[in-house]
């Protein structure tokens, strides 16, 4: 029953093996459900949630992920709006990492509200002046998006295509695939930049407030870019593992070359404007906050370090590697880049989110750490569980690599 499910022309690993492959992840979804069950019963003191802390693990994760699945949008903006017709060998994998990310946020997001049942207040009791609004608005219907572009991928199983309905349906939804590709970049471009400019127009926070260009403050920008230029990265680190693990070439050199080389002088240009905002920052907006930039990096362990890394180690470097052609096309150079360049995004999360609420405003205040509780970690690598799970059912029984037969002939 298993092998006739299995997309014609390719090999995969026998029931059993399959099965024993799953249980990690099956138990990384087994306790986040236990994490999720104490905090629906017991509340959000389950974590280690304050009035000082707001925002908590979940919160860098959920940033993080939907950062992370940006590649989903753009490679399907490339794809079918610009024309990079060549990114059709890696579309698939982008859109269901896109549709992983997206939804583990949303189950995540579910948790952090306290009360999912009353989650639908976000969009019938709307508080327009607020950003989260139109984050809630735009990632839950580009949820809905990436769903559409999913279910022709699985009416391509060899089973379902059998039924006339489905094979009609998902054929006819490929036709117009280019109208949800520009829906997902319309809505992903803003929501994006919500989640930034809702830390940029936090004047009470200095560490975080920035100037902006009319209504938006530059960190709306940023973090588009960011996510755009790390997205597509985080793309081919997936294919690149799936490729390490099943021991098969499963997308041309090209298609990966061309998303490499977008992604890097994407990231070029974001750390160059990241640069220009940190200087504005540390000239414009700490002194008119009356204080200096050591003061956000003087106790505590967020010490000036990260904003080395997050500019130098994960950001000026992987760019260089990503943009010289010799180092981009060489496997060790590109998954070093690409992996360095995922850890800067989320690096940038982690200092937005937790950062900002750790250093005082107040000179009588004192500095701030945080320490997730084990329910947050759990809750946390649930989703990583999930995706590992929901990408083995994909590869296995649904034609995700248009290219992986003619690339392995059996």
């Amino acid at each position: 029953m298993d092998s006739a499910l299995i997309p014609e022309g390719t090999k995969r690993c026998s029931a059993p093996a399959f099965f024993l492959w799953t249980l990690p992840w099956l138990l990384l979804l087994a306790c986040g459900g236990v994490s999720a069950l104490l905090c629906l019963i017991f509340g959000l003191n389950q974590t280690n949630m304050s009035n000082i802390f707001a925002f908590a693990l979940w919160i860098v994760a959920d940033l993080a992920v939907i950062a992370l699945g940006a590649g989903a949008f753009f490679t399907g903006f490339l794809t079918y709006i610009i024309g990079k017709k060549e990114l059709k060998d890696i579309i698939n994998v982008a859109v269901i990492i896109g549709f992983i990310c997206y939804s583990g946020a949303m189950g995540m997001l579910g948790i952090d509200i306290g009360q999912p049942v009353r989650g639908w207040f976000i969009f019938w009791h709307a508080n327009i002046h607020s950003m989260l609004v139109e984050v809630s608005f735009c990632i839950t219907c580009y949820l809905c998006v990436l769903t559409i572009e999913y279910i022709p991928i699985i009416f391509e199983n060899k089973k379902l295509n059998t039924v006339r309905e489905f094979h009609l349906f998902g054929h006819n939804l490929h036709h117009i695939m280019a109208i949800f590709a520009a829906t997902g970049t319309f809505l992903s471009f803003f929501h994006q930049g919500s989640l930034g400019g809702m830390f940029g127009v936090m004047y009470a926070r200095p560490f975080a407030a920035r100037y902006g260009f009319y209504i938006w403050p530059w960190t709306f920008f940023l973090f588009i870019l960011s996510a755009i230029a790390a997205g597509p990265c985080f793309t081919i680190l997936c294919t690149k593992l799936t490729e390490k693990i099943t021991r098969k070439k499963l997308v041309p050199d090209k298609a990966i070359d061309l998303l490499a080389k977008i992604s890097g002088f994407l990231l070029a240009l974001y750390i160059i404007l990241k640069i220009a905002d940190t200087a504005g920052w540390i000239y414009g907006v700490i002194p008119q906050a009356g204080q200096r930039l050591m003061d956000f990096y003087r106790e505590g362990p967020y010490g000036i370090w990260m904003l080395i890394c997050e500019i130098g180690l994960f950001g000026i470097i992987p760019a260089i590697l990503l943009l010289t052609p010799s180092l981009r096309k060489n496997r060790l150079c590109l998954i070093i880049a690409s992996l360095m360049n995922c850890a800067g995004i989320v690096l940038n999360r982690f200092v937005f989110v937790i950062v900002t609420l750790a250093i005082p405003v107040m000179p009588f205040e004192r500095f701030w750490s945080y320490l997730p509780t084990w329910q947050e970690w759990a809750i946390a690598l649930a989703v990583i569980g999930y995706g590992f799970l929901l990408f083995s059912l994909s590869y296995r029984y649904l034609p995700v690599f248009p290219k992986e037969r003619e690339l392995n002939p059996y």
